[in-house]
């Protein structure tokens, strides 16, 4: 346990970092959001684009991995909004509760934390998931939320809101971009190279420091229906990580290799993406930013334990 407490010491110690500077002063109100927005729309794209570059479609084209992963996360997701979902609830403050319950913080925690358990290899299915999360996962959440603000809206307006959210998404264009790379045979100047190098490997320290400093800020109504909050932390650090292992041995048969990397990622806090969506559609945000709190504090011991047990 111990062992396992030195390995991810260095991720959470960047969190904690982000999280002081922010309560003490040295960073202001707007370092939140603007090193976020670099993060998204820069540093995370361009390490997404370099993996995706270099990687063999074997790397990339991991059906069972995808399947696990993604089906793990879509049922967490469900079986949240089936839970939350009753009257006089609505399905757009449901939609959210399901992402505070399948919306793994991939990007942010992701990548820095599987490089250091498992290494460089898991870059690859790290991406993958990432995609799942931001791209898949997300965009239901987009059109149960689109469906409940709008049900008598018509399914191709919702469709084409959905659409424009993805294609506007850095985080699902870039590994599009990267994975032209490989298959016309396209050769990255050595200058070009390096300046993708040094940009990208901000993304994974910028993006923990973004996440302290979240965490940091005092946001009306966090406290609010802690219940509630709790359920989704179960769900996320406990059943999220569960349905992965069980999906990953019993029907799937991934290698130990994917196993690993499928439930590690499931068992990641929940990320940012349900606060910004409940930001964006101005629904009562207290739960989820009290979820995306405490499932991060308490991933420390449940991550720890998951690698001191099987990695």
């Amino acid at each position: 346990m111990l062992s396992a407490l030195v390995v991810v010491f260095p991720v959470f110690a960047l969190i904690f970092t982000g999280w002081a500077v922010r309560r003490l002063g040295v960073l202001g109100p707007q370092s939140t959001s603007e090193l976020n927005r670099f993060v998204v729309y820069l540093a995370l794209p361009v390490l997404l684009f370099d993996i995706i570059a270099h990687a063999s479609w074997s790397d990339i084209w991991k059906p069972g991995f995808i399947g696990v992963f993604g089906i793990s996360s879509l049922v967490v997701f469900a079986l949240a909004v089936a839970l939350r979902y009753r009257k006089p609830r609505h399905l757009a403050d449901a939609a959210i509760d399901g992402l505070n319950a399948g919306y793994a913080n991939t990007g942010f925690m992701g990548f820095p934390l599987a490089l250091l358990v498992l290494g460089q290899d898991a870059m690859a299915p790290t991406t993958i998931a990432c995609i799942i999360t931001v791209c898949v996962v997300f965009a239901v959440g987009i059109v149960l939320i689109e469906i409940g603000i709008r049900p008598e809206g018509k399914p191709h307006l919702v469709a084409v809101k959905v659409i424009r959210s993805l294609v506007c998404n850095p985080l699902l264009f870039a590994p599009a971009l990267g994975a032209l790379i490989p298959l016309t045979g396209v050769t990255i100047p050595g200058t070009i190279e390096n300046f993708i190098k040094l940009l990208g490997g901000t993304a994974a320290p910028c993006a923990l420091v973004t996440l302290g400093l979240f965490l940091a800020e005092k946001r009306e109504g966090a406290g609010n229906d802690v219940c509630s909050a709790m359920l989704f932390v179960v769900m996320k650090l406990l059943v999220h990580p569960v349905i992965a292992w069980v999906l990953a041995t019993q029907v799937f048969k991934l290698s130990p290799f994917l196993t690993h990397a499928a439930v590690l990622l499931a068992a990641l806090p929940t990320g940012t993406g349900p606060f910004m969506l409940a930001e964006l559609y101005r629904r009562e945000a207290g739960i989820t930013s009290t979820t995306i709190l405490v499932s991060t504090i308490l991933s420390i011991v449940t991550v720890s334990v998951y690698i001191a047990i099987a990695v």
